[in-house]
């Protein structure tokens, strides 16, 4: 397909024309369909009802019943499964509720009011920081504008975060105070972290002696074409003599139930004990009947390795779907450029710059709920608006077939009213 830049205002007229007349077909067909967030599908869930099955032994092997008070860091057996996965020591971690943003949250709120290390808490200082690569994932970006952190953010490279940038900023400003990491399967981009990266990242000299790197490791366990492996953050940092730096995140949201998931924060000894003191105060502990439960239906960490296979095999045709039209209707137009992820939940795409809120705006008055275009930056502001996540989980692969096919159209309409713009200056 030529480059519609390089039509002339004929050509561009034409083909607009042609994608009015495919557009207004499309909205016809009174479409309803929602790829605004990345959940799992009903037929992916299915697969861990197993773990719903009653229950008939709810003690540990050190005979505490889980029924009842009692252990405010987890069951054993739910940390040594954690531990096998993600080769994290089990004294290092602390078993969470269903959702790692509350940790997330509770991680920046406790640094907020008691700060860490002896460290002046961030409530009490006039300016707080962070680092946010960009695109990003949105909710890290809520949380720091709800408690007013201003976030900076860092372009993103085909190895993570462009480190200069970060070094740069992290070395020269002491109220930069963290940086926000989804090092595997990154969202929405798919990016991995390489060695490199995670070494610096772990190594670099910070202005503020209480920096923090927030390492969500989300899509740890997701892969869907292909498994890469990322270097431990926590092993970088204890290597390069910063083992306090780092708060590592992971949950079975997308693994289990997004609505009864087990998550964990992980770190230094040190900081462990730190939380651990503060969270006597918060709970005295959270669900340790469903812990049990995930333990009961893994069994151990191959176990869920070999359902996370199962799951591969449910997202693979959506993603091949969504790569198929982009491949089919975009390659060659000048329209649009995107990632091909090698596992996670999204496909990024850039479309045309100027555009990207216009497409959303064309795909919802067609039936089709896209993720709200800026949302993957920070304040919801794409500089070139540009940038769109797609979300491909959830829908059937028919749908997604009638999405897509939408999708690509909206993002034709939009990029060639955008040149006859630019030709008419």
């Amino acid at each position: 397909m030529a480059e519609f830049a390089e039509m002339s205002k004929e050509e561009l007229e034409q083909a607009k024309e042609a994608a009015d007349n495919e557009y207004e077909e499309l909205k016809s067909r009174n479409l309803s369909l929602d790829m605004s967030r990345g959940k799992p599908a009903p037929s992916q869930v299915d697969h861990a009802n197993g773990m719903l099955k009653e229950m008939t032994e709810y003690h540990t092997k050190a005979g505490m019943d889980v029924r009842n008070y009692g252990v405010l860091d987890g069951i054993p057996e739910m940390k040594e499964l954690f531990s096998e996965l993600l080769d994290i020591n089990a004294d290092n971690l602390i078993v969470g509720g269903n959702a790692s943003l509350n940790l997330m949250f509770d991680a920046m709120m406790r640094l907020f009011v008691f700060g860490a290390m002896g460290e002046k808490p961030w409530g009490q200082l006039e300016k707080v920081k962070f680092l946010c690569p960009s695109p990003g994932y949105d909710r890290h970006f809520t949380i720091c504008e709800t408690l007013g952190v201003e976030m900076i953010p860092v372009p993103m490279t085909k190895e993570g975060p462009d480190m200069d940038v970060v070094e740069e900023l992290s070395g020269s400003d002491e109220s930069i105070k963290g940086i926000w990491c989804v090092p595997k399967y990154s969202n929405p981009q798919g990016i991995c972290y390489s060695d490199k990266t995670v070494d610096r990242l772990a190594s670099m000299k910070t202005a503020a002696n209480d920096f923090r790197i927030f390492w969500d490791n989300a899509y740890g366990v997701h892969p869907v074409f292909e498994d890469v492996k990322v270097k431990n953050i926590l092993d970088a940092c204890e290597e390069a003599g910063t083992k306090n730096r780092a708060y590592y995140f992971f949950s079975t949201s997308k693994i289990t139930f997004p609505g009864a998931g087990v998550s964990l924060i992980a770190s230094s000894h040190e900081n462990i004990k730190e939380i651990k003191k503060i969270m006597g105060a918060q709970t005295i502990g959270y669900d340790k009947v469903n812990q049990l439960r995930h333990v009961q239906f893994f069994k151990n960490a191959e176990g869920l390795r070999a359902h996370m296979q199962v799951l591969a095999g449910c997202m693979k045709p959506k993603f091949e779907t969504v790569l198929k039209y982009l491949e089919k209707e975009l390659t060659g137009t000048g329209l649009a450029v995107w990632e091909e992820p090698k596992g996670g939940y999204f496909v990024s795409v850039d479309v045309y710059p100027g555009c990207a809120k216009e497409v959303v705006r064309l795909a919802k008055e067609a039936g089709v709920v896209l993720t709200g275009a800026g949302a993957t930056y920070p304040y919801k502001k794409d500089p070139k608006d540009s940038n769109l996540r797609i979300a491909p989980t959830y829908p059937t692969v028919e749908e997604l077939e009638q999405a897509m096919e939408l999708f690509c159209v909206c993002v034709k309409k939009a990029g060639i009213q955008k040149l006859l713009e630019q030709t008419d200056l």
